[in-house]
C-alpha cells in the first residue's frame, strides 16, 4: 500500500525544527538584540456552509500561480476503528487515489501531472485529509479530481490485494523495530480500550479488508456534514465558492452519522512492561501518561512546558540524557493532544547499562519542572524557539490550508493560526510549574521497555513490578 503522508500541524509546536540553542549560550559581543517576534498575521478566511452541510473556507493569497485544496473529513481517522479494524483508516485513506469510478491509479497521477499538481490522502486519530494542489490555470480540473477520488473511490480488487500484501510486509518489517513496540505498547498502556490506542494494523485486521468492507466503511465515514473544505492561494473567493459548489455541491450523506469518539481516560493506572527482545545491546524507553484534548483550558502553556522540557535539541531531557550523561543521541518528552484526549510521551534508546539511570534523570527532570519555576532567560529562548518553528512551519499556502484543516479536526477555531504565538508569549513561569506538575507528575507514569530482560532485571526494581511479554 502507498504511504500517503500529509504534513499536519495538530502538534503545532510540540516538535519544533531542531536547533542548538542551550539556555547558557551568551550573544557575542556586538551582536544586536532580538527583535520582537513576528506573529502570523490573522488571514481573512471566507467561509460558506453549503446546503449539504459541507463547510468550505478560502484563504485568496498572492504570490505563485497555485492553488492548494485541502479536505478534511472528520470522524473518518483511527477514531473510528472498531477493535477487529485496528488501523484500518491507514488502508482507507490508501486507497482512495487507486482507482474511482472513472479512472485507475495510472490515470489518477496523470492527470493531476497534467495539472502541475498532485492528490494524496494521509490518516490522523480524529480524520482523514486529502491534500491536491494545482497550477491556477486547472484550478477547476483540480477541484474536480478531488471531488472523484474523495467522492467515488472504487476499490479496485487488485489494488486492494495488492495493498493488503504490502501492508502485511510493512507490518512484519514494523514488528521487529524497538520504537515501533514501544510506541504500540505505550498507547495501549495509556490509552486502554480507547481508539486512540488502537491505530496500529495487526495481521488479522489487515487480512480481513475487502473492498467491500472499503466501500461500506467509505460511505459511512465520508459525508459533507463532517467535512471542511480549505481552498488557498491564486484564486478569487467568488471562484472557489463556485468551484466547490459544482463539484461537491450536489453530494449526499449515506445513512447517520457515526458517533463522536468517546473522550479519553484520564484515569490510567500506570503500568511496568518489558517487552523481551534477547541479546539487544540497547534498550528503548517509553513513559506515558493520560494527556488533555487539544482545545483544553491548560493546552498552551502544556505546550510551552513540553517545548522546555523535551520538545527540541536544548530541550531538558535531550541535555540531560545526551549532551551531559551521553546515555543516548536523542531524548524527547511532551504532549500529544487529539481531539477526544491525549497523552503525555518521553522516550528515548539508551544503552543497557544505563536504563536504570536513564529512568533516573527522565523522572528527576519531571519533577523538577513540575516543582521549580523556569528561569525568565529560559522562558524567552523556548518562546522564541516556539514562534520561530511555528511560522516557518506555515510560510507556505499549503502549510496555512493543513493547519486550518488540522486544527479543526481537533476542535480548534480558523483564528488559532494567528493566536497561537501571542497566546504562547503570555505563558508564565507559574502556569509552567503548574501544568507540569499536574501532568508530568512521576507517579502517574506508565513505563515500557524493550529489550534484554536478564541485562535489565536488577536496574528497573526501583520503579516497581515489570511484566515480561515476548511480543
Amino acid at each position: 500500500m502507498k504511504k500517503l503522508m500529509l504534513a499536519t500541524a495538530i502538534s503545532l509546536a510540540l516538535a519544533p525544527l531542531a536547533v542548538h540553542a542551550a539556555a547558557d549560550v551568551k550573544t557575542p559581543a556586538g551582536m544586536p538584540a532580538f527583535g520582537k517576534e513576528a506573529t502570523i498575521p490573522a488571514p481573512k478566511i471566507v467561509k460558506q456552509t453549503l446546503s449539504n452541510g459541507l463547510t468550505v473556507w478560502v484563504v485568496p493569497r498572492q504570490g505563485l500561480p497555485r492553488v492548494d485544496y485541502v479536505l478534511a473529513l472528520r470522524g473518518a481517522g483511527f477514531a473510528a476503528d472498531s477493535p477487529a479494524q485496528a488501523g484500518f483508516a491507514a488502508m482507507l485513506a490508501g486507497m482512495l487515489n487507486e482507482g474511482t469510478a472513472r479512472r485507475d491509479s495510472r490515470a489518477i497521477a496523470e492527470a493531476a501531472q497534467g495539472m502541475g499538481g498532485e492528490v494524496a490522502a494521509s490518516p490522523a486519530a480524529d480524520g482523514i485529509v486529502i491534500s491536491a494542489n494545482a497550477l491556477a490555470s486547472h484550478a477547476s480540473g483540480m477541484m474536480e479530481l478531488l471531488a472523484e477520488v474523495a467522492r467515488q473511490p472504487s476499490f479496485p480488487e487488485n489494488e486492494v490485494t495488492l495493498a493488503k500484501a504490502n501492508a502485511l510486509q510493512a507490518l512484519r518489517v514494523s514488528e521487529t523495530q524497538p520504537t515501533f513496540r514501544a510506541e504500540r505498547a505505550i498507547k495501549a498502556a495509556v490509552y486502554a480500550d480507547h481508539p486512540y490506542g488502537r491505530t496500529d494494523p495487526t495481521v488479522a485486521s489487515i487480512n480481513a479488508v475487502d473492498a467491500k468492507l472499503l466501500r461500506g466503511e467509505h460511505a459511512k465515514r465520508f459525508r459533507p456534514d463532517r467535512a471542511l473544505l480549505v481552498v488557498t492561494g491564486r484564486i478569487s473567493e467568488a471562484e472557489a465558492m463556485k468551484l466547490a459548489q459544482a463539484s461537491f455541491g450536489d453530494w449526499k450523506a449515506s445513512g447517520p452519522a457515526l458517533p463522536d469518539t468517546p473522550a479519553a481516560s484520564i484515569d490510567a493506572k500506570p503500568a511496568r512492561i518489558v517487552l523481551k527482545r534477547e541479546g539487544s545491546v540497547q534498550s528503548t524507553l517509553r513513559l506515558g501518561s493520560p494527556g488533555i484534548a487539544a482545545s483544553a483550558q491548560d493546552q498552551i502553556p502544556l505546550r510551552l512546558a513540553s517545548t522546555i522540557l523535551g520538545g527540541g535539541f536544548s530541550s531538558r531531557v535531550n541535555t540531560n540524557l545526551r549532551e551531559e550523561k551521553g546515555y543516548t543521541y536523542g531524548a524527547s518528552a511532551g504532549a500529544r493532544m487529539s481531539r477526544a484526549g491525549g497523552m503525555m510521551v518521553g522516550g528515548a534508546d539508551v544503552r543497557n547499562e544505563v536504563t536504570g539511570a536513564a529512568l533516573k534523570e527522565y523522572f528527576g527532570e519531571y519533577q523538577r519542572i513540575g516543582s521549580e519555576l523556569v528561569t525568565a532567560k529560559e522562558m524567552e529562548m523556548n518562546k522564541r524557539y516556539v514562534a520561530g518553528g511555528y511560522l516557518l512551519s506555515n510560510q507556505l499556502q499549503r502549510s496555512v490550508a493543513a493547519t486550518l484543516a488540522s486544527n479543526w479536526l481537533v476542535g480548534l477555531p480558523p483564528e488559532f493560526l494567528g493566536q497561537y504565538v501571542p497566546l504562547i508569549q503570555k505563558v508564565t513561569p507559574e502556569q509552567v510549574r503548574t501544568v507540569a506538575k499536574k501532568y508530568f507528575a512521576p507517579e502517574r507514569q506508565s513505563i515500557v521497555v524493550v529489550g534484554d530482560p536478564s541485562k535489565l532485571d536488577e536496574q528497573l526494581k526501583p520503579y516497581g513490578e515489570f511484566t515480561v511479554v515476548d511480543k
